[in-house]
């Protein structure tokens, strides 16, 4: 008599992850409509400082260009996070409970910080600096997110990720933060003459620190 071992069948739920995909992509095609000017001369942010210095009003900082592809930011980073941290086996990816965690951990965390931020340079009276320096960053930030997009895909989708992939992805990304920075003080170093001292502690308050205390966070737990 042959013995028959039923096992359980775990079907994974990806329909949710699909559906954020398309929303993502639905936003960055009306903003290439809306917008197409302006994202024509977003795509070339990387090798042209036209971007930057066309659009350094900072009425731009909350126009809806910049509010949509803000959005799709949040997901493609909170979609990589997670990616990241399932294939250190912490997470699941397929799991959407801990994408809504990531997802509002780290909106919560952007948006608290760049309120933070205003407050300091108040204090230290750099705001114009600050002001001009935060929609640089969510220039730079967001090109990463839209870049991101189709990396996430290829991850989610691939049931064997490749190591050497997503530690070449983080690598870029640190180089592209450090790039900001580098451009930054280029750009706004009349800005910044008699106020250096003050930039350092913004720095290491709000552009280190925070950071450090995230990977302690992530370490002992």
């Amino acid at each position: 008599m042959i013995e028959t071992i039923l096992q359980t069948r775990i079907i994974e739920n990806k329909d949710w992850a699909t559906y954020l995909f398309v929303i993502s992509f639905a936003l960055i095609a009306f903003t290439k409509t809306a917008y197409e000017t302006r994202f024509n001369d977003f795509l070339r942010i990387l090798v042209s400082e036209k971007y930057i210095k066309v659009y350094k009003d900072n009425s731009n900082l909350m126009s809806g260009f910049t509010i949509a592809l803000f959005i799709v930011q949040l997901l493609s980073i909170s979609f990589f996070i997670q990616l990241v941290l399932d294939y250190f086996n912490y997470v699941s990816k397929t799991d959407w409970v801990i994408f809504l965690r990531i997802f509002t951990f780290f909106s919560v965390f952007v948006l608290s910080k760049f309120l933070l931020e205003k407050i300091v340079a108040t204090i230290f009276n750099i705001e114009e600096f600050v002001e001009q320096f935060n929609l640089q960053k969510v220039s730079y930030r967001t090109f990463i997110g839209v870049l991101l997009l189709p990396v996430n895909i290829y991850l989610f989708y691939n049931n064997t990720p490749s190591g050497t992939l997503i530690f070449s992805i983080i690598t870029i990304i640190l180089i592209l933060n450090l790039f900001t920075y580098l451009i930054s003080l280029k750009i706004y170093q009349n800005l910044l003459i008699g106020k250096l001292f003050y930039f350092i502690l913004y720095l290491c308050a709000l552009e280190i620190a925070p950071y450090y205390f995230i990977y302690y966070l992530i370490k002992k737990n």
